[in-house]
């Protein structure tokens, strides 16, 4: 079998595995979600800035609703058991052409399965300290400042990975080159990690997150595979064909949540999968709507501060706005997803041409 044609199969593999293992894993994670009531007990009823959040409140209703989070199990669940599936055959079959398909790789696939690992599992001990609330001190969640600094935790491990293992200072612009930055690199990559994790707020609506993550990470498996890069584009098509999986349970209406476990477990995948393929700099262009819900929530927590309260938003992230103003819920999730493909395409036309 020829190369090209191994390639093609070791990334659409893992995606088409990673799909059924997300459908087939979901009744059993459902059931335990479902079983020991792992949804919120009551609406965001304070915003960001300490003030009344009473059109959140009546968006949300999330004592109403009833819905689990820790979805995003099924996600980062799906990858790591593909991952494993593909890794046994390779050991056991490395003579056959089967053999091939493992993407398990130092140089490529290890850094950012290590922080999908660490985003999981901090991301789940959030999401299970909202919905449970024995602790004082941690009812509701880790407090926003915790999970910042687990993610400055994850940007240090990797920043440091980069520059001193990888011997990567530099990273690619479109129309300008290669672009060195040396020790900077680091603080660097931290930044990039802490803005794409700020996006994760982007998980509000039914079906939302998973199909704006699935574009973005397409784009990546896209421009992963034209560089050769052949396990980072098969680790990234898996991602997407677990968010399939997720999809086909999420969309409205949703039977779980990605929440903290999912978010913060792809957020920091995709970011460092960035920076692997040397194409971040069209990170906020293939992510464009989860740097435009951080930003929208940036910019009106910042509005209120200067502005003495006033708002530029209905409600904040954006997503929200559009359903305050009167939106069907799906309306916002539709346009957000042609969005996304849009600038998914916009991100790798930008890797080709520039």
């Amino acid at each position: 079998m020829e190369i090209a044609a191994l390639n093609v199969i070791k990334v659409f593999a893992p995606t088409t595995v990673a799909f059924f293992i997300g459908i087939a894993i979901t009744p059993i994670v459902a059931h335990y979600l479902y079983k020991h009531k792992m949804w919120k007990k009551k609406s965001v009823a304070v915003a960001t800035d300490g003030r009344n959040a009473s059109i959140s409140q009546s968006l949300h209703r999330d004592e109403e609703k009833r819905v689990p989070r820790m979805g995003g199990v099924v996600v980062w669940g799906s990858v790591f058991i593909t991952v494993f599936i593909f890794w046994i055959i390779s050991f056991f079959l490395s003579g056959n052409v089967a053999g091939k398909f493992d993407f398990l790789s130092r140089n490529q696939t290890w850094l950012p399965l290590f922080a999908m690992a660490v985003g999981a599992i901090i991301g789940l001990v959030d999401d299970y300290f909202s919905v449970v609330g024995k602790f004082d001190h941690l009812a509701g969640g880790l407090s926003s400042g915790k999970r910042l600094l687990v993610v400055a935790f994850i940007g240090i491990v990797g920043g440091w990975w980069f520059f001193f293992k990888l011997g990567v200072s530099h990273f690619y612009i479109p129309f300008w080159g290669y672009l060195d930055i040396g020790i900077f690199f680091i603080p660097f990559f931290i930044l990039v990690l802490l803005g794409i994790y700020a996006g994760g707020v982007i998980d509000g609506i039914d079906g939302l997150a998973g199909g704006v993550l699935a574009s973005a990470f397409s784009a990546y498996g896209v421009i992963a595979f034209m560089q050769q890069q052949i396990d980072i584009a098969a680790l990234s098509f898996s991602i997407v064909g677990a968010l399939l999986a997720f999809l086909w349970f999420n969309i409205p209406p949703a039977r779980f949540y990605l929440s903290e476990t999912g978010t913060m477990a792809l957020t920091m995948a995709l970011g460092i999968i960035a920076f692997l393929t040397k194409q971040v700099a069209v990170l906020p262009v293939i992510a464009f709507p989860l740097i435009l819900a951080a930003g929208s929530s940036a910019l009106q927590l910042l509005s209120k501060k200067v502005r003495n309260g006033k708002k530029i938003f209905l409600v904040a992230p954006i997503h929200h706005h559009f359903e305050a103003i009167g939106w069907p819920s799906y309306k916002v999730v539709m346009r957000f997803w042609v969005i996304s493909i849009i600038f998914a395409f916009i991100g790798v036309i930008l890797t080709l041409v520039g």
